[in-house]
C-alpha cells in the first residue's frame, strides 16, 4: 500500500489508551493503535478507504498540502 503524503497528527491519548492519528485535511479521518506504528499504519489504512468512498460518492478529494501550520 502506497505512502500516504497526507499530515498526520499522532498523539497519545489517555482516555482511549492509545496512540491517536488524525489526518487534518480529510474530514473525520482518524485511526488508533496501541504503538505509534499501529497508529500510523492504521491511519495509512483509514486514509485509502476515505479517498475510495469520496470517489465512489462523487465528492472532491483535497490534494495532499504537506506540513499545516495552526496558530
Amino acid at each position: 500500500m502506497p505512502k500516504s503524503r497526507y499530515e498526520m497528527i499522532i498523539y497519545w491519548s489517555e482516555q482511549d489508551q492509545a496512540f491517536i492519528a488524525e489526518v487534518p485535511e480529510l474530514a473525520g479521518c482518524t485511526a488508533d493503535g496501541a504503538t505509534y506504528a499501529e497508529a500510523v499504519a492504521a491511519a495509512e489504512v483509514v486514509i485509502n478507504q476515505w479517498i475510495e468512498t469520496a470517489t465512489e460518492l462523487g465528492r472532491p478529494i483535497p490534494q495532499p498540502k504537506g506540513r499545516l501550520v495552526f496558530a
